[in-house]
């Protein structure tokens, strides 16, 4: 079984690169390689919907589920996990998600 870190689902802030590439790499002020790096691996998009604390970091979370089933879809289609894997991770960050989604939006009983 693949063995992903806990999902912590963090809201991340990542700033706007500049259109003029050369501009991004080789500066102090502008993002690092492993910033850049991160943005490409796990993109994520602004939230349009409705403002509310938990739907913003239901959105986040929703973002980082896809990219975690994503790459669990890559790895299967790669051949280097089984779909039995690919199924069992998939099912374990739905459930994850589940859980988010129950933290955030049930009411207390």
């Amino acid at each position: 079984m693949l063995s992903f870190p806990t999902l912590s689902f963090p809201i991340l802030n990542f700033p706007t690169l500049n259109p003029n590439p050369e501009s991004n790499f080789g500066t102090t002020s502008g993002p690092t390689s492993e910033r850049l790096k991160e943005q490409f691996l796990y993109p994520k998009a602004r939230y349009a919907g409705e403002f509310t604390p938990a739907n913003l970091l239901f959105d986040a979370n929703l973002q980082e589920f896809a990219g975690r089933v994503a790459i669990v879809c890559a790895l299967e289609s790669g051949g280097k996990i089984s779909p039995l894997e690919a199924y069992q991770e998939i099912r374990r960050l739905w459930e994850a998600l589940d859980i988010s989604r129950h933290q955030l939006f049930d009411e207390p009983t």
